[in-house]
């Protein structure tokens, strides 16, 4: 079948890649076509943009790029449209991809969405629209399930695509070497992908490093910048910078500080004690504030319901606190409460496999359809 994807973050490449490869097993005659990144890339068919160029963060930032978001979102419809995919494969990227899905449908292309938009978190009426919209949804978060089924909509729970990509991991026993991290512990800095949110938080992360200079920390860099452009934020002898290898440095970590999104499960599901910070525009939070109706932003809060992981937001992520959150993780109760409610996590999440549950659903539905 001829498949056409569309992942607009550095996450989405990498469950877009998984799901070609489980796609690829499942059907040797798969045919690909993607907005994504290099992750999907690897795996073969025809990138059509990557989504360094896509990425736009908070409702300000959205406003002050609307030109080339609706650019991209004009091109992308005329090239779905001249692909003619057997099934468009949407992989979370709401603000984008709920607009592709509705002109898909009004085209006649079968559509999938592969990890579902936050509707439970605001604007739950987009339910509806993706009633209208979208053919099937593959969801992978567990209480997913029960808040479609409040709107009268089945949906397919595959797992969690992480824990695929984590089981696939092979450490490299020579990272710590490469990088002169044998001396000290190691704390990792996950400040996230997109140019908005690396430049709000990661000067913030950085801020702590004279505090624990019996540390030495790591910032594990997005693969759309390159050295020259962290350079800039880092002054200190004891910040080291890797590329591509964020799950060889959750490895070795001994805590981590991690910008809110799908950095935060990952590290939990390494079992690495973390402090979760996010700083937005003004403007893109207060508005947040008014519509978003959840008691947690990081995911692992929210999967568990109750606080885990502290969350710095906003004002509240600064040197000061950050700091004392920092070292209440890294020894003492604090760590060991944390390392326990991550083992009830992973007992949550479950097995591996959402890739390939997925790739065996999207066939089963789509083929001959």
């Amino acid at each position: 079948m001829k498949y056409y994807l569309v992942a607009g973050e550095a996450s989405g490449d990498l469950h877009g890649a998984n799901l070609m490869k489980a796609l690829k097993q499942e059907d040797p005659d798969a045919q690909f076509r993607y907005y994504g990144g290099d992750r999907m890339l690897a795996e073969g068919g025809t990138l059509q943009k990557h989504y360094s160029e896509m990425a736009f963060m908070g409702f300000t930032e959205v406003l002050l790029n609307l030109r080339t978001i609706l650019k991209n979102l004009k091109a992308c419809k005329a090239d779905v449209l001249a692909y003619q995919p057997d099934v468009l494969i949407l992989i979370d990227f709401p603000g984008f991809n709920l607009k592709i899905a509705d002109f898909a449908k009004q085209n006649g292309i079968n559509t999938a969405y592969y990890i579902s938009p936050k509707v439970w978190a605001w604007n739950q009426k987009r339910v509806l629209k993706i009633k209208k919209t979208v053919d099937r949804m593959f969801c992978i978060l567990p209480f997913e399930v029960d808040f479609y089924k409040e709107w009268g909509m089945d949906v397919d729970y595959v797992g969690n695509p992480l824990l695929d990509a984590i089981d696939q991991f092979t450490p490299d026993p020579a990272f710590k070497d490469i990088y002169n991290l044998t001396h000290k512990p190691v704390i990792a800095l996950l400040p996230g992908s997109r140019r908005q949110e690396i430049e709000r938080l990661l000067p913030d992360m950085l801020s702590v490093t004279p505090a624990f200079p019996d540390h030495h920390f790591v910032v594990a860099a997005a693969p759309s910048f390159d050295k020259k452009y962290y350079e800039q934020f880092i002054s200190s002898a004891n910040v080291t910078q890797v590329f591509n290898q964020t799950y060889d440095l959750l490895h070795v970590a001994s805590a981590a500080i991690v910008a809110s999104g799908t950095a935060t499960l990952e590290t939990a599901l390494f079992h690495v004690p973390q402090v979760v910070v996010y700083r937005g525009g003004a403007i893109s939070v207060a508005i947040a504030r008014m519509l978003v109706n959840i008691k947690f932003i990081s995911l692992v809060n929210l999967i568990m319901n109750k606080k885990v992981v502290t969350e710095l937001i906003q004002k509240d992520c600064n040197q000061t606190k950050i700091t004392a959150e920092l070292k209440a993780i890294l020894e003492g109760p604090g760590r060991q409460d944390m390392l326990l409610n991550y083992k009830e996590l992973s007992s949550i999440m479950g097995a591996a496999g959402a890739s390939k549950r997925t790739a065996k659903l999207i066939i089963q539905y789509f083929k001959n359809n």
